[in-house]
């Protein structure tokens, strides 16, 4: 399951259980939808806390969905996940579409105050990793 929501900062989007490559298109083509007339800088807050690793197939086509945020403004966006496999497979996809050094990733088992240090990261810039 995935959901854009409009907020504030920017987007806020949660991604939960197994996303099939399909349900990713889908995720991908609402995220265009959604940003077609957003103008101007943006943060994302990606709240992945039970996600399940995705298969190849939704891997690349998350990867474009990063590059369209990216394209349209997106200036910073902090990432909540709570497996340490799913944190490695979006490093890794960060690094292919290019948004890797804007984005943060947060432990949520060990950080109670993750959406306070993603909050802090998107608005002000207060790296949650220093």
């Amino acid at each position: 399951m995935y959901q854009i929501q409009k907020n504030g900062y920017g987007y806020k989007l949660t991604f939960s259980d197994f996303i099939s490559a399909e349900e990713m298109k889908c995720w991908a083509d609402d995220s265009k939808i959604t940003l077609q007339n957003h103008y101007g800088k943006f943060g994302v807050l990606v709240d992945m806390r039970t996600l399940k690793p995705l298969n190849s197939e939704a891997q690349e086509i998350m990867v474009s969905g990063q590059k369209v945020f990216k394209e349209k403004g997106m200036e910073r966006s902090a990432v909540i996940l709570s497996s340490a496999l799913v944190t490695g497979q979006f490093k890794r996809l960060a690094q292919s579409s290019g948004i890797y050094q804007w984005e943060r990733y947060i432990d949520a088992s060990t950080h109670p105050d993750f959406e306070k240090k993603a909050e802090d990261w998107i608005r002000f810039g207060s790296d949650p990793d220093k």
